[in-house]
């Protein structure tokens, strides 16, 4: 018996026992990778935290389902706030609970502020932080979470927003590094795989009254539009569109990235393409029936504000149709009128009203405590714009017209696409029960299962019976399982089928199950029984 004990300890990793349903502290991990981004005088090493919720099941971490945090400068939604954003209001499950139900570990991944591991001084902003080093930092964490789970557990990578780029990146580094991943299934959460929108008439607004005018209030959105992520990922930035003095419109009024940063990304992006190791699925918020996100050139605000230094007159719209040009914004104030212009190109419509996950402008106000973004928000006739075009989400490179339909040349195995338009990264029945389906391998077409060759659970935990599932030819195999102390409680010889149900009397726990045909291994992986 302590023979055998022994072997299994050699043959598997030591596993951390927790009580089910408990939760790890917060953790720091810092990447060996660094990354020296457009303007930095140095590479810095990313860093991450994250927290690992066990599963209700035996407390073991071996099913991680990694959920990676999107755009957040400042942090202000922290881990918490993510984990809790996952559960599904509309029913009386939700997919957080009903994964540690499962049997799975999620672990939540948050890129927070933070002073540079690197040099001890640069403060560095991590939910709007250059997308590659945070990929970085992810990559530390995935090879530090494979070193505490055996060979046989997989990875699951769910990436919201623009966690799906950073998601999308790492594990592509990985494979064409070779570093292993051990990721089965990466799910794309409504990510701008060809770039984010914010209407360019709110960003020429926020510019000019910050630096032109002086207020404030609007300082706060200006810094989230200068930060690095911001940059890389909006198809249209007022800092292309400036001139020297930082406010004045110069060049052209055509839809332009960040220079230095959008180009450059979304190039190094396309190249990297998606990892192909893995099943790559997306699940998105904007419609696949052409739904608008409102109407091209729409006035968005006109209305005069009453301050304390002087009287502001804002006019702001959408971007026009295709091949026209409106006035994006303009401000009156006893110092006279500024105006920018936007410009839609002959072959698609604005952006900030087509299909896609959108955004409000009703949070704007934040918490309430500024009267100015108070009756900003309140004067409105516009109050949501498209964030996430549907094309972006669903990684469409063969157009450039945000309003085509989604057809056959989005590069994922799997989508969810709801017929109108979402909140970008809104949690709902539908996309729960798609991402659940994914993660429990529902969805595996025949061609996918045939080609991997294998045999594998239906289902773990398990209560009373065992089902395999195998590729379509017929074998007889040998199933053995033991328990945690090495000792044999079941072994047969069985012709596995298509779908094997094999009948089992086994106490609650831990298990070792081992399939063999021919003194090959078919499958060998830890079986929990309820």
């Amino acid at each position: 018996m302590v023979k055998k004990y022994i072997l299994g300890l050699l043959l598997f990793p030591v596993i951390a026992y927790t009580q089910p349903g408990t939760e790890s502290a917060v953790t720091i991990i810092n990447s060996t990778l660094t990354h020296q981004g457009f303007g930095e005088t140095m590479a810095h090493a990313g860093t991450a935290e994250y927290k690992i919720y066990y599963d209700n099941v035996d407390g073991v971490l071996d099913k991680p389902i990694f959920i990676l945090d999107g755009f957040d400068p400042g942090d202000s939604r922290g881990i918490t706030a993510l984990y809790n954003s996952f559960y599904n209001a509309p029913t009386t499950d939700n997919m957080v609970t009903e994964v540690r139900n499962e049997g799975y570990d999620l672990i939540i991944v948050n890129f927070p502020s933070y002073t540079s591991s690197t040099d001890g001084t640069t403060l560095i902003d991590g939910g709007a932080d250059f997308i590659q080093r945070n990929a970085y930092s992810v990559i530390a964490l995935l090879q530090l979470i494979n070193g505490m789970t055996d060979a046989t557990s997989e990875n699951v990578v769910i990436g919201a927003s623009m966690g799906g780029l950073i998601a999308r990146y790492a594990l592509s580094y990985m494979e064409q590094n070779t570093i292993t991943h051990d990721t089965r299934l990466y799910i794309s959460f409504d990510s701008p795989h060809q770039g984010a929108n914010i209407p360019i008439g709110i960003q020429y607004l926020f510019n000019y009254m910050v630096n032109g005018v002086g207020l404030t209030a609007f300082q706060s959105g200006l810094n989230d539009l200068d930060s690095a992520a911001a940059k890389q990922m909006l198809v249209d930035h007022y800092l292309a569109h400036v001139g020297g003095d930082g406010i004045s419109q110069a060049g052209s009024n055509l839809p332009m990235g960040a220079p230095n940063f959008r180009d450059a990304f979304q190039s190094e992006l396309n190249a990297m393409g998606f990892p192909q190791t893995v099943r790559n699925v997306a699940m998105i918020n904007g419609s696949g029936l052409g739904a608008t996100s409102g109407s091209a050139g729409a006035n968005v605000i006109n209305h005069t504000f009453v301050t304390t230094l002087l009287p502001i007159i804002i006019n702001l719209n959408f971007a026009p149709v295709a091949a026209q040009s409106n006035t994006a914004v303009s401000v009156g104030t006893i110092l006279g009128t500024y105006t920018a212009i936007a410009e839609s190109p002959i072959f698609t419509d604005g952006v900030d009203s087509s299909p896609g996950g959108t955004t409000n402008l009703n949070t704007l106000s934040g918490d309430g405590s500024n009267a100015t973004l108070n009756e900003f928000v309140a004067n409105l006739t516009e109050t949501e714009y498209c964030f996430i075009p549907t094309v972006s989400s669903l990684a469409m490179a063969s157009t450039n017209n945000w309003y085509t339909l989604p057809d056959n040349t989005t590069p994922f195995a799997n989508t969810y696409i709801p017929d109108t338009n979402e909140g970008h990264v809104m949690v709902t029945n539908g996309n729960v029960a798609f991402a659940l389906s994914e993660i429990r391998e529902e969805n595996l077409s025949s061609t996918d299962f045939l080609a991997e060759q294998m045999v594998k659970l239906s289902l773990n935990p398990i209560s009373n019976s065992l089902v395999l599932l195998n590729s379509s030819y017929q074998t007889q195999a040998q199933i053995s399982i033991v328990d945690i102390t090495g000792k044999l409680v079941f072994q047969n010889k069985i012709e596995l089928q298509e779908r094997t149900n094999i009948p089992l009397s086994l106490s609650s726990g831990l298990y070792i199950l081992d399939v063999r045909a021919e003194n090959m291994s078919l499958l060998k992986t830890k079986l929990v029984v309820k």
